[in-house]
């Protein structure tokens, strides 16, 4: 695109050089690519949204999260429709005291007036102390992410931008929630002071169970090619030691792999397969039952053209849906994750199976909240402030 022209020689750098940019003294400067996401990072930012979440079940608590960043302000800048990201965002920024405005539809902003997005982003930068993104344009939010880079090297105003979405690429604060359900999952209440660990007992059946994310085989299913939020996460999974991946859709070109992912997880070693069916055998074994984790899609109509919605619409689905009888193979631990929103039409996750204690949506949809509040606390720095506050509310009595 004409506009971002100019950052083209940025953008066609390695991962790692993109990644040195958007950092600062070890810490996010930007969140922009799921890759910036690293295993220290992450248990740095559960930690702090573990604390979030206790903190903000206390009254006391609650106030002090509110004091927290009570002196920033934060422009929601979503010009692609978003429901959960939106929203989540907006709650995180309310629990931590921050003061929000947002653009949802450019035809409401000065680009109807042939105003730049890039004058736009700056305008905000202006106002607003962090702009939180989301667009279909691919790129955009990178390409925002120089702009302050530019900027602050000319030591002018500069703000963190965050990557909320860009098109089919990344979906990167998706992964950090998606990654803290996960965490929190396979911890295996280990770390609780009110219930006795279940690693013991899940050992009698799985001996080689082991807490956290590696060492673990992750079922991805459904859309995959068009699959932003299968893109990050399983970027994000490949740093994990052990970690298998399988890819499970239907035999057509938009719906399988793509060939960037392809390679990413061939140079990263990681173990993957694909296949074309929940009932598929690998190595004698169904794909379901050698599964710990299964992250179910949709597949995204929306992106479709009229020839592909005709090609899809001629596709039996029902190898890519969940059942009870499914369900029941999977192992007694193995969380069901999905991004959202689900298909009420397809029915990828039928209702039927919310009850089932493995089915973990409506839980990674609320950790959402929580996981982007622990960002916002990183971005400005305020992690010690967060600890601080914590130990205040519930230091033990003398």
């Amino acid at each position: 695109m004409q506009e971002f022209s100019e950052f083209e020689p940025l953008l066609s750098r390695s991962v790692q050089e993109k990644n040195l940019e958007f950092q600062r003294h070890g810490r996010l400067k930007h969140l922009i690519a799921a890759s910036q996401l690293t295993p220290e990072l992450l248990e740095k930012l559960c930690r702090s949204a573990d604390l979030i979440r206790r903190l903000s079940r206390n009254p006391e608590g609650n106030r002090r999260l509110r004091d927290l960043l009570a002196h920033k302000r934060a422009m929601l800048y979503f010009t692609q429709p978003s429901t959960r990201t939106f929203l989540s965002f907006m709650a995180a920024c309310q629990i931590l005291g921050l003061s929000c405005n947002e653009v949802r539809d450019p035809k409401t902003s000065s680009e109807v007036k042939r105003e730049s997005r890039m004058d736009s982003i700056r305008m905000f930068s202006s106002y607003f102390d962090v702009i939180i993104m989301r667009s279909q344009i691919s790129n955009f939010a990178e390409c925002c992410a120089y702009l302050m880079s530019d900027l602050e090297r000319q030591e002018r105003r500069s703000v963190p931008i965050v990557n909320a979405g860009a098109g089919s690429d990344e979906h990167p604060t998706q992964a950090l929630l998606d990654m803290y359900t996960i965490i929190r999952t396979f911890d295996f209440d280990e770390n609780s002071e009110s219930r006795p660990s279940r690693l013991n007992e899940l050992r009698r059946s799985f001996p080689s169970l082991i807490c956290g994310p590696s060492q673990k085989t992750y079922t991805f299913c459904g859309d995959i090619g068009r699959g932003r939020t299968v893109r990050s996460l399983a970027t994000v999974l490949s740093q994990y030691e052990g970690t298998r991946m399988i890819f499970v859709s239907p035999e057509h070109d938009v719906l399988v792999m793509d060939e960037e992912l392809r390679q990413r997880l061939k140079m990263t070693g990681v173990e993957f397969y694909e296949v074309n069916s929940l009932d598929a055998e690998i190595d004698g074994e169904s794909v379901l039952g050698q599964t710990d984790c299964l992250y179910m899609t949709r597949i995204q109509r929306e992106h479709n053209s009229k020839d592909t919605e005709q090609e899809i619409a001629e596709i039996d689905l029902s190898p890519f849906l969940l059942s009870p009888q499914r369900v029941g193979v999977l192992k007694s631990y193995a969380p069901i994750l999905h991004p959202f929103p689900r298909d009420s039409v397809v029915g990828e996750i039928p209702t039927s199976i919310d009850s089932d204690p493995r089915a973990m949506y409506f839980r990674q949809a609320r950790n959402g909240m929580w996981a982007r509040a622990a960002l916002l606390v990183h971005l400005f720095d305020a992690a010690d402030s967060l600890f601080f506050a914590y130990s205040d509310v519930f230091r033990s009595p003398k």
